[in-house]
């Protein structure tokens, strides 16, 4: 999994923007369903599952750096 992300260009700096993304993004979904008077279940289902994802992205981020500088060792 590391390889194929590697080879598409994607860095552990991607993945941790990703996973910050992704809470900000939860919490607008949250803020948008304060406001809502319809449908509030669904928005804050929503925010519940984007919210979800940062520890994935978070835990690639890690695995990616740990990657990186694995490398970077073996280039010294």
């Amino acid at each position: 999994m590391l390889t194929i992300l590697r080879k598409k260009g994607i860095t552990s700096d991607h993945t941790f923007a990703a996973g910050m993304l992704s809470i900000a993004l939860s919490v607008i979904c949250w803020a948008a369903s304060l406001n809502a008077s319809e449908s509030t279940a669904r928005a804050d289902r929503w925010g519940i599952f984007v919210g979800e994802w940062a520890p994935s992205f978070f835990a690639l981020g890690v695995a990616l750096r740990v990657d990186e500088n694995e490398d970077m060792k073996g280039s010294r």
